[in-house]
This record gives structure tokens, C-alpha cells and sequence, in this order.
């Protein structure tokens, strides 16, 4: 459990949350090993999981194009699970890698046990909508 809390603390989104916090989201989240071209979720789609790269990189797509590029810290999947509606982006795997996966049910848990969760989550949602809308900065 110590490896995995501590590559929990180097993603971003937990950086600033307590030991206990930590190990609460490190025993909610499955570790995953994932091969290079896994879709990890798919546009339109209703979807469970939430996911943090802790190695590899991902490609985001938007109706066919490509909008972005993830790597490891980043995180994917929260929007559907935030709202319950339809995954927004399709997200594919470009290299092997090791990911962090949290179902509905232990990423609501957590948004309602721990604020600073919550707090960070929507901070990370504020600024992806702002890096892809400019015009959202109002």
C-alpha cells in the first residue's frame, strides 16, 4: 500500500491531500496495467470508471479529432461521473501503462467524504474547460 500512496501523492489532483485521505482513495482505486491502443472510455457512451495515469500517456478525442494529450498525474473520466451523462471524449491509450481506476460508487464516496477531493476535482474540471474554450474565461 505504501508504493501505491505514494503514486497516489505524485498525481496533481492528491498532492495536497492528508496520509488518511490518501489511503482512503488508494483503497477505493484499482491498479491496472493497461497495454497501448485500450480505449478507456468512448465518446457518447455511459461509463462507471474514472481513471489516473500514474504512467503512460493517452490520446483525447472529440467527434473523430484529436484535442489533447495526457500523460502521467493527469486524469480521465470525471465529467460522465460528475453529471451521470454520456462520456465526452474518447480516450485511447497511445503507450503501455499503469492507471488508477474508480468506479461510480467510491468516486462519489469519496466527493462526499473529503471536500479537498471535491475541491480539487472541480478546479481540475474549471481549468480543462477553460484550456478548451477560451471564451469560457467570463
Amino acid at each position: 500500500m505504501d508504493q501505491k500512496l505514494e503514486r497516489l501523492k505524485a498525481v496533481p489532483l492528491f498532492s495536497g491531500l492528508k496520509r488518511r485521505e490518501l489511503e482512503e482513495v488508494g483503497r477505493l482505486a484499482d491498479e491496472v496495467d493497461l497495454p497501448a491502443g485500450r480505449k478507456l472510455t468512448v465518446e457518447g457512451r455511459q461509463a462507471d470508471e474514472f481513471f489516473v495515469i500514474v504512467e503512460g500517456t493517452v490520446r483525447v478525442d472529440r467527434g473523430g479529432v484529436t484535442v489533447r494529450r495526457l500523460g502521467s498525474g493527469s486524469f480521465v473520466g470525471e465529467i460522465a461521473l460528475i453529471d451521470g451523462g454520456p462520456r465526452t471524449a474518447t480516450v485511447t491509450t497511445e503507450t503501455d501503462g499503469r492507471y488508477l481506476a474508480v468506479g461510480h460508487r467510491e468516486f462519489h464516496s469519496l466527493l462526499e467524504r473529503f471536500p479537498s477531493i471535491q475541491l480539487a476535482v472541480l478546479q481540475a474540471v474549471a481549468r480543462r474547460v477553460r484550456d478548451l474554450d477560451p471564451e469560457s474565461c467570463a
